[in-house]
């Protein structure tokens, strides 16, 4: 069985075109403001975390065009870009998925925001919906 927590999505990330403006407007219209902002290089993002009751909202803005994210934005404009699950093991998580069968984007865990080891999902495996595993 894969190691997810109970209850728990760890974050839903939108990708946007322009991450200050959006932060704008969390603020102006919900009167949330980021937890976090940082620059993921090998991500090719600027990404900011701001908390929503026990979970997270991850606003993505690209780096350049050809990144992942500037190539979603290009096919699909503003809008969700995928669902976290927070897993307390992701090489056990892994595992499971690929046992199986699930089509895995990273089958090694990466370094993502925050310094956490993430891992992608494909969208085929779940209703055309892209899963991260967030180790926490």
């Amino acid at each position: 069985m894969i190691t997810v927590l109970p209850y728990n999505i760890h974050h839903v990330a939108i990708a946007v075109e322009d991450l200050d403006a959006s932060l704008a407007d969390f603020a102006d219209k919900y009167g949330i403001a980021p937890i976090s902002i940082e620059t993921v290089e090998e991500q090719g993002v600027r990404e900011s975390m701001i908390a929503v009751g026990g979970s997270h909202i991850q606003l993505l803005q690209p780096l350049g065009p050809d990144t992942p994210v500037g190539k979603f934005l290009s096919r699909n404009g503003e809008g969700l870009h995928h669902i976290a699950f927070a897993v307390t093991d992701i090489e056990a998580a892994l595992a499971h998925l690929q046992q199986e069968g699930a089509r895995l984007i990273d089958s090694t865990p990466r370094i993502g925001g925050g310094g956490h080891r993430i891992a992608f999902v494909h969208p085929a495996d779940l209703a055309g919906t892209l899963i991260e595993l967030v180790e926490v």
